[in-house]
């Protein structure tokens, strides 16, 4: 009767042992706006469990999917890729695996845009074709990525030693001077006579880059076409965009075997309307993967306008500038709320951040229109990093939300935006906000269960399982 007795007990506590093993459970990561939690995982998950309370609901269900994502970074410019390079080895080897490694300790940065050419933060203007003025090489003989191979070139050689598999975006500020109606790096527009040779140009941008090693997964045609205030800039209107594309850079990547995507509009949401038109043409859209927006203008909703035109088309976040000095419980509000939760809410397949990075002065900046007060991710002051509010927003996303992971669906409550992925491991990610003044107590369910949880006033939670 004892060792019958004793097997009961035995089995019983194995079932046990066994269900709490199986009992779901989620990681949480935190940052709160008042600096007190940067970004911390936490000692004590959550267990879910049936529950009843009238507490707040955030039901998550992924048998409701919507875009995959490829993923959260920032925008390496030249000005940044120059402070990484002049860092000594040691310090930027740690950096570099800081951003973009994907183990536990890294946040595993997974998407960079880069200028093709000079941005407003490199230290001068220049475009890989610039040439003495009155003269032009419409065959591009004289073509050569100059600047670039000493800073973004060697800076993105050792990033895809730590992650091959990054995706890199290119992005023009300006064709070269001579292929303009003013002859000039700033403004102007792109001579009809000249719409060929610019097309060779992305071309040749590619297969130099392909070259050393890198592979650019997609190009916008123009940043900011419609702000030619900045140095470098272009106008590009949309029916000149359309024509652009749809007779020259489609058909020379064509000829040339090039995948890499073609992105059009890559400017501010409340221009819907100049990537639907050119998304319209029938003749250009074979050509396009999507279109690509930022935000100093209208609403994030505007890209489920451009969705809604155009489903079989992807939309892309590539742009927003935190201004310095940073106010970190606003920037952290604002971004996050509208580009990690509304930009993905709004079928965007990536968010990324302007910029990466910068030096205590926020230099460089280029004269006549360059950025001087756009704060970096990160600060770099030779050996020594701080991180910023950009780097905190992205890492919420980027360490857990890895290329492949597809949205799905999660109830929107008051005060508490969120959105919700699943991973290609199967992991269920759920990102919150809480943009009330008080402390927020809510629910999170998912399979049927739930888990209560909280958040301070403005902050941020990253919740895993």
């Amino acid at each position: 009767m004892r060792k019958f007795s004793a097997c009961i007990f035995c089995l019983t506590l194995s079932l046990s042992v066994l269900y709490a093993q199986k009992k779901p459970s989620a990681q949480v990561w935190l940052t709160d706006s008042d600096h007190s939690i940067l970004f911390q995982k936490q000692s004590k998950g959550l267990s879910f469990k049936k529950a009843d309370n009238k507490l707040p609901l955030i039901k998550v269900d992924d048998t409701q999917s919507y875009q995959e994502l490829d993923g959260f970074g920032f925008a390496l410019t030249g000005g940044s890729a120059q402070h990484i390079i002049r860092m000594g080895s040691n310090a930027r080897s740690a950096l570099l695996k800081e951003l973009f490694a994907e183990d536990a300790d890294n946040i595993g940065i997974s998407y960079l845009r880069v200028s093709i050419g000079a941005s407003d933060l490199n230290e001068k203007v220049f475009t890989y074709n610039d040439l003495p003025n009155g003269q032009t090489d419409p065959m591009l003989e004289r073509f050569d990525l100059g600047p670039d191979k000493k800073d973004i070139v060697p800076v993105l050689k050792e990033i895809l030693a730590i992650n091959p598999a990054i995706k890199i975006m290119g992005s023009p500020w300006s064709p070269p001077s001579w292929m303009k109606t003013n002859g000039d790096s700033r403004g102007g527009q792109l001579k009809p006579e000249f719409y060929e040779a610019y097309a060779r140009y992305f071309v040749k941008y590619i297969q130099a880059m392909k070259k050393e090693g890198i592979r650019i997964d997609a190009i916008t045609v123009q940043n900011e076409p419609l702000h030619p205030g900045n140095n470098p800039s272009l106008l590009m209107v949309a029916p000149d965009q359309a024509l652009f594309v749809k007779k020259h850079l489609g058909p020379a990547f064509r000829s040339a075997g090039i995948d890499t995507k073609i992105v059009v509009y890559d400017h501010n949401a409340d221009r819907p309307d100049y990537p639907i038109s050119i998304l319209n043409d029938i003749e250009a859209r074979q050509y396009i993967d999507g279109s690509a927006f930022h935000l100093y203008g209208g609403k994030i909703d505007a890209l489920s306008d451009v969705h809604a035109a155009h489903p079989d088309k992807n939309l892309y976040f590539t742009e927003q500038w935190i201004g310095s000095p940073a106010n970190f419980k606003r920037d952290l509000n604002e971004h996050v709320e509208k580009l990690i939760i509304g930009a993905t809410r709004n079928w965007s397949r990536n968010v990324i951040e302007w910029n990466l990075a910068a030096d205590p002065q926020n230099n460089p900046h280029t004269d006549r229109g360059g950025c001087d007060r756009c704060l970096g991710g990160i600060t770099i002051d030779k050996d020594s990093v701080s991180r910023n509010p950009g780097y905190y927003i992205i890492a919420h996303a980027s360490k857990f939300v890895r290329p492949g992971a597809v949205r799905i669906s999660s109830d929107i409550i008051d005060d508490l935006p969120n959105v919700a992925f699943k991973t290609p491991q199967g992991k269920i990610v759920l990102i919150v906000l809480n943009t009330s003044n008080t402390a927020k107590k809510f629910n999170i369910a998912s399979s049927g269960k739930g888990a209560i949880t909280s958040l301070n006033p403005g902050a941020v939670g990253t919740y895993i399982w």
